[in-house]
């Protein structure tokens, strides 16, 4: 922060930043319908959002970038890269959470069929959703491989990883350290909106949740 209290555009202050950018539109979105790992193409609406959200990320300087393979992700990714000139690693263990029979099936239909089972989940409770993964399962093989692009960012570096809501939900408590029954509470992410996450004294810290601008100053004591 300057004297005049202005945040730049350019690296933060201190320590490293983790910026978790959910992917653009699909059709699936527009209909309600449970994605997990299917693999579900950007609408045109879905391309667009990326590219103006790669506008604006593209100003953070972003020094490495990775996505889940899935194409929703990988596409996103693409137009940071573009504008950026980084090369994006694509990594399978940043895919959606795998829900098995709930995948291709609206809200409406999982509350039908499965409603016990979602209401479970929803109070917090570790739920095989449609026979698939637990949200932990989920953390196990995401926060990874986060950490171990994070570690080979250069001091005060930037990390721009572009994967799913449900896996950047699960990927933030874990890195939070929170205790998995409270990671609902992490409210979801529009689509190719992020949340950022610094690195502190005592370990990362959530900085910006579900954003779709810059970050503004933070102005009050908490500094």
């Amino acid at each position: 922060m300057s004297a005049t209290g202005e945040v730049s555009a350019g690296k933060p202050g201190r320590g490293r930043r983790v910026i978790l950018w959910r992917h653009g539109q699909t059709a699936w979105n527009v209909e309600r319908r449970f994605q997990g790992s299917t693999d579900v193409a950007l609408t045109e609406t879905g391309v667009n959002q990326a590219r103006r959200a790669a506008g604006l990320l593209v100003h953070l300087r972003p020094d490495a970038i990775v996505a889940s393979d899935l194409a929703r992700a990988a596409n996103t990714a693409a137009e940071l890269s573009v504008l950026t000139g980084l090369e994006v690693t694509l990594e399978e263990g940043l895919r959606e959470t795998y829900a098995g029979v709930w995948q291709g099936l609206t809200h409406e239909e999982i509350i039908a069929r499965y409603g016990d089972e979602y209401t479970a989940w929803k109070r917090g409770e570790p739920v095989r959703r449609g026979g698939g993964e637990l949200e932990t399962e989920v953390a196990d093989r995401a926060a990874p491989v986060v950490l171990r692009h994070a570690e080979k960012l250069p001091e005060d570096g930037t990390l721009v990883v572009v994967s799913h809501g449900g896996t950047i939900r699960t990927t933030i408590g874990r890195l939070l350290g929170l205790e998995p029954h409270s990671w609902e509470s992490l409210g979801g992410l529009t689509n190719c909106c992020w949340s950022v996450l610094g690195e502190g004294a005592r370990g990362w810290r959530l900085l910006e949740h579900n954003a779709g601008t810059l970050p503004e100053p933070v102005l009050g004591d908490d500094v």
